[in-house]
This record gives C-alpha cells, sequence and structure tokens, in this order.
C-alpha cells in the first residue's frame, strides 16, 4: 500500500519551492540546504528539531532552518497532510535585509513549532497565493515579506560548534561526498580512535558518518538535477552505487523519487 502522496512545485517567487505531503512516512534524520515553513493541515506529527522532540498538530505552524538536523513520524496510523514552502537562504536572507530596514547579522526559525491561528490564517493565504496558477505576484510578495517578518528572529542562542577535529572529519565528507571514505580516515583526520570518533560525531552533528556521507550525497545529486544532469549519471558521480540505490536514499529522507524532483523543478 502506498504510503502518500507528495507534489512539489516551483512558486512564482524566485528561490521558494512549494512542497504538498500527505503520508504516513516516517522520516528518518536528515538535512536540508534551505530554509523551511509550513503548516499541518491534519494529522500529527513527533519529530526531532534542533530544540529538540517536537510535536505539531492541525494548524500549528512547523519550521526548519539549513542544516538543522530533523526528523518526523506520524503520530497515530492515519498519517498527516501538510504544506510547506522552501525559501533558499540568499531568498530570506534579501527579505530579512528588507525587513531590518539593512540590519545584518544571522536570522533563522526560532520555533520549531508555533501555535498561532492568525500566522496560520497568514501561512494559507501565502500557500495559496504562490501555487495559484494565475497567481499574482505582488499578492504572493507581500504575503511572504509579512510572514517572514513575523516569525524570523536574529540569531541570539549560542550554537553547539564541532570540535576541530570533528571538523575536520566532517570537511573530508563534505568536500567530496563520492570518496569512498572509511571510518579509519575519519578517526585518523580526527586525532581520535574509531570508537571515540564515532560517538563524538554523532553527538556533535547528529548524525553516524555514514548517514552525513549519504546526506551529502544527496545534497550532491540534487544540485546536479537541478543544473539538468540525467538521474544516472547524478547518482555516479555524487557516489551511489548506481541510480537505484539513489533513489532509495532520496526517497527515505524526502518522500520523492529523483525523477519526481527532476520533473518538479525543469
Amino acid at each position: 500500500m502506498s504510503k502518500g502522496r507528495f507534489q512539489i512545485a516551483n512558486t512564482a517567487l524566485f528561490g521558494v519551492t512549494a512542497v504538498t505531503a500527505d503520508t504516513r512516512h516516517s522520516f528518518p534524520r536528515h538535512t536540508h540546504d534551505t530554509f523551511g515553513i509550513g503548516i499541518i493541515r491534519r494529522g500529527a506529527q513527533k519529530s526531532l528539531s534542533g530544540r529538540g522532540i517536537v510535536e505539531a498538530g492541525p494548524g500549528d505552524i512547523i519550521t526548519v532552518n539549513p542544516g538543522e538536523v530533523h526528523d518526523g513520524a506520524p503520530i497515530g496510523d492515519h498519517g498527516r497532510f501538510w504544506q510547506m514552502l522552501y525559501l533558499l537562504p540568499g531568498t530570506l536572507a534579501a527579505a530579512a535585509l528588507d525587513i531590518t530596514d539593512g540590519g545584518r547579522g544571522t536570522f533563522e526559525f526560532e520555533h520549531p513549532v508555533i501555535r498561532d491561528a492568525r500566522l496560520a490564517g497568514r501561512f494559507r493565504q501565502l500557500f495559496a497565493a504562490t501555487t495559484a496558477e494565475n497567481g499574482v505576484l505582488l499578492e504572493s510578495e507581500t504575503e511572504l515579506v509579512t510572514l517572514i517578518a513575523s516569525v524570523l528572529q536574529p540569531r541570539t542562542t549560542a550554537v553547539a560548534t564541532k570540535s576541530a577535529g570533528i571538523r575536520r572529519a566532517a570537511r573530508l565528507l563534505d568536500d567530496d561526498p563520492a570518496h569512498p571514505t572509511t571510518l579509519t580516515d575519519l578517526a585518523h583526520e580526527a586525532g581520535l580512535g574509531k570508537f571515540q570518533l564515532l560517538r563524538a560525531f554523532v553527538r556533535q552533528t547528529g548524525f553516524t558518518p555514514h548517514a552525513y556521507q549519504i546526506q551529502r550525497r544527496i545534497d550532491m545529486a540534487r544540485r546536479m538535477i537541478d543544473a539538468g544532469s540525467p538521474l544516472a549519471e547524478a547518482a555516479v558521480a555524487s557516489g551511489f552505487a548506481d541510480q537505484s540505490h539513489m533513489t532509495r536514499a532520496f526517497v527515505q529522507r524526502y518522500g520523492v523519487t529523483p525523477g519526481a524532483y527532476a520533473a518538479a523543478v525543469h
């Protein structure tokens, strides 16, 4: 039985992608390189976030920051239906500069779940405007800036930093995700034993080294697909054994196949 359906669409707004999902799928830990803001329309879910474990139900606004490790599982047997908008960091940064009248700094969504009926109504207006077949660009831009102004906060909380050794180990995987790096390689780079490396890596990144490598491979494959590369080429170049291996990783983490993603963005 199918676990649900996903729809991905570009919008009239530069750097903003709309996703609609109705699914019972449980997502493992993963990250996005975009900001995400959305709403649970039906059902409920429990998820890891940068603020710990949170729960969201009907009418709740949900957010995620770039690089924030999170997962997601339905509460109950009927799954959940949500709508999300994913914003490129540059798009959000431009909005933040405008909102703060040119003030600079690092911004983030501070709360992974927001219970605010007024805000939920504004998001529904924004999503409808950006996904309408003959949507009005001015309306979409107005709604986006107004919504972002309501929820975006300067980053004031302390951000957990990786130790120098773990940074070096992670950089090996960041710089060349396709390379068949071993745990021994990472431990040597970090100056730690393999067990010490494994424990510290999970504590400081939220991923095992292997899961971190797969995430970076997916990121690389997605960028290649965005640029128009054939799926099989993107799979091999980013370190997957073949296109089927890449497809399984995509579906597990994002609920969609690379083919569906490619059709949505081109």
